[in-house]
């Protein structure tokens, strides 16, 4: 037989190939079908992610929830259950892959984000849009894990109304972006009008500007983030800080990068997306799995003062050097 341990110490320590074929070809007495048995018949679920994590957060008042979605490209898998065609922000494009909803909890310092929980995209089993995943990881993580944080970061995808009602419901405040098409209202004379329409003054520059969204029934402040290559941000934020600037919308937006963090760790560290079993409960159990591998590594990445990247290539270090000294496989000489 095979334990959860061994499989997510397996997805740690290997490098590029994570198949449960590969892993039985280095385990004593282990088949490949024990491993395709463990994996459709266990049930792991996020439940024990978060019974994981929760003593490793840094919650508190001034902590943030990020949301996001990542889509695990399966594009030359035919018959795996869970995959179907959907947005892909990674191809800027629509891709065949396993959509998950992650929520991560960050205390706003460099490095310092744990994922709390996620979701699979299946709506072909149990009905539920990607924004219905939203709205439930939210609301548990403050009925149920108790979150303290009380700031949301999100990107436009997420901004629909229902979402934007239920933050300021639950006593929250949200950053989230706007898509350029969105239309806001300055006041009921002029009605809605498109955010590149708003005359942006020095000052509206600086502190942004209130305006009305269609079926939100409060008003937001909207700022106009401008990179340095041009490009734009439309940021809105429900926060009661008359004082707010642009500087803070900014410095929140910043953060909501860390959840990108853990969507690339989790494909390149621990292969999320390697997984070639075709039934969902093992794509399900293959997932759950790889988020504990992560968790490893990043608890050890913290006690040695390293990137998780450092800490994957630091497992073949030992095998190298001693490779280089003692080579099984030595270069041809001249005859």
């Amino acid at each position: 037989m095979i334990t959860k341990q061994q499989y997510v110490e397996f997805l740690i320590s290997t490098v590029a190939n994570y198949t449960g074929s590969h892993l039985a070809e280095h385990l004593e007495d282990v088949s490949h079908d024990v491993i395709t048995d463990y994996l459709r018949t266990e049930r792991l679920t996020a439940r024990s992610l978060w019974e994981w994590v929760q003593h490793l957060i840094a919650d508190g008042p001034n902590a943030f929830l990020l949301m996001d979605d990542s889509v695990q490209d399966k594009r030359y898998s035919q018959f795996i259950e869970l995959v179907k065609r959907q947005y892909s922000g990674a191809e800027h494009g629509l891709v065949r892959g396993i959509g998950i909803v992650n929520l991560v909890h960050s205390s706003g310092a460099d490095g310092d984000f744990w994922p709390i929980d996620y979701r699979i995209y299946a709506p072909d089993a149990d009905g539920k849009t990607k924004n219905d995943h939203f709205r439930e990881m939210l609301q548990r993580a403050v009925a149920d894990k108790l979150i303290q944080a009380t700031t949301v970061l999100f990107d436009s995808w997420y901004a629909a109304a229902e979402n934007l009602k239920l933050i300021h419901r639950l006593g929250l405040v949200f950053f989230t972006t706007l898509k350029e098409n969105r239309l806001v209202s300055l006041s009921k004379e002029e009605g809605y009008i498109h955010l590149d329409q708003i005359d942006w003054t020095p000052d509206r520059l600086q502190n942004g500007v209130q305006v009305k969204l269609k079926e939100v029934p409060f008003k937001v402040q909207l700022f106009k983030l401008v990179a340095t290559n041009g490009d734009i941000d439309w940021v809105i934020t429900n926060s009661p800080d008359e004082t707010l600037t642009a500087q803070v919308a900014q410095d929140a937006n910043d953060v909501r990068w860390q959840i990108e963090e853990l969507h690339r760790g989790l494909k390149q560290l621990t292969g999320t997306e390697k997984c070639q079993c075709r039934k969902a409960r093992s794509q399900r159990n293959h997932l759950a799995c790889c988020y504990h591998a992560w968790l490893a590594l990043k608890v050890k990445a913290i006690q040695l003062n390293k990137t998780l990247y450092q800490v994957k290539t630091d497992l073949l270090r030992d095998y190298l050097r001693a490779e280089l000294k003692n080579p099984h496989v030595p270069a041809l000489q001249p005859a």
